[in-house]
């Protein structure tokens, strides 16, 4: 796998990161939800830099210009429900691309601390010989990676995949890479070290999909 870690290095995507982290700042739902957008375009940005290119003419009133233009068949697809402000983000960027969504859910049984990872829906293209875009903004034990992947294949097996996320722990992202194909790219703007009892990462910045979208039963 191909580890492209923004936090790495010093660039504007940390003040975002830092908002969505601060306690204070991410109250506000809306721009909880415009950071994680944001994020997104940037990476989609930062991602568009190794797809395939083609020279194409394009015709303006005053003449014709020859132009490098992306021509991957491309396919977004987030988890639902918190992947869907990243997936904005892509979106505005890869606008001519066709989605996916999937969601996938954590179930404690008993309060315990265990969980599976359980998927209940999809809605996807025919993924066959397609870029393929997996966006979801935690990649905290990276199973819900794995088991969304597993289901989107019966769509058919990409050409390429990307996974685009906010924050990860380093043993999720130890453990996808040895369940997506060897030239998978992983384009994520920090990485934490810890994951607490329960999966969660740590410091992290607690559930994405309830400063997004309001807490759930």
């Amino acid at each position: 796998m191909h580890l492209h870690n923004f936090g790495d290095s010093n660039s504007l995507l940390n003040n975002f990161v830092a908002e969505l982290r601060d306690q204070h700042t991410q109250k506000d739902a809306m721009r909880f939800r415009r950071n994680i957008e944001r994020i997104g375009e940037i990476l989609a940005y930062e991602l568009s830099k190794t797809l395939a290119y083609q020279t194409k003419s394009v015709t303006t009133p005053l003449g014709v210009k020859e132009m490098s233009l992306h021509i991957d068949n491309m396919v977004l697809c987030s988890v639902l429900r918190a992947g869907l402000p990243l997936h904005q983000g892509l979106l505005n960027y890869f606008d001519h691309a066709e989605n996916a969504f999937i969601s996938a859910y954590r179930l404690h049984r008993d309060g315990k601390d265990e969980f599976e990872i359980i998927v209940k829906y999809w809605a996807s293209p025919s993924l066959e010989n397609k870029t393929l875009i997996l966006s979801d903004p935690m990649l905290a034990t990276g199973r819900t990676l794995e088991n969304t992947f597993e289901v989107l294949q019966k769509n058919g097996m990409p050409k390429q995949i990307h996974i685009v996320s906010v924050i990860g722990s380093a043993e999720g992202v130890a453990f996808i890479k040895d369940k997506f194909p060897e030239n998978t790219h992983l384009w994520i703007a920090t990485i934490d070290e810890k994951l607490n009892s329960r999966g969660y990462i740590l410091p992290g910045l607690g559930d994405a999909g309830d400063l997004a979208f309001g807490g759930k039963l």
